[in-house]
């Protein structure tokens, strides 16, 4: 690999030699790429809307063994299908089949799954337009579709 060159005039040579080994860091290939826009469901945005398709249970990874209810869910922007989970106990039995549910990430790590729960990168946040935390405190009820 060449060095990098010094001197009066080598203000146009670095200058292009920066913006040729900048496409080696993976975080501004991806982000100039547009790869996260492009492969993310919800395109990007922060949180989506669905309606709810069916319940399911995912079994967590080794070593523990619990069965984590999450629910298929079809997004309304651009149909999608992706499974969210359900934080909360007893939140599963507050969520129904076609109600419309926002989700958001999940948490884990540059976008991915989060903790014992294989291929879940996304929770549900509300439901029916009501935070999901409220209607298991008790404070607010789900309202009806």
């Amino acid at each position: 690999m060449a060095r990098k060159t010094r001197g009066l005039f080598a203000g146009k040579k670095l200058r292009e030699h920066h913006r040729k080994y900048r496409w080696y860091n993976r975080v501004f290939k991806r982000s100039h790429l547009n790869l996260k826009e492009k492969t993310d469901p919800l395109k990007g945005s922060s949180q989506a809307r669905g309606i709810v398709l069916e319940k399911v249970g995912i079994e967590a990874k080794q070593p523990n063994s619990a069965i984590r209810k999450c629910v298929r869910i079809q997004l309304i922007k651009n149909g999608k299908q992706i499974t969210a989970f359900a934080p909360g106990d007893g939140a599963i039995n507050q969520i129904e089949e076609h109600d419309e549910v926002t989700i958001e990430g999940i948490g884990g790590r540059m976008g991915r799954s989060m903790g014992d729960i294989p291929g879940v990168r996304w929770q549900v946040c509300k439901v029916n337009d009501i935070a999901l935390k409220e209607i298991l405190k008790g404070k607010k009820e789900k309202g009806r579709r």
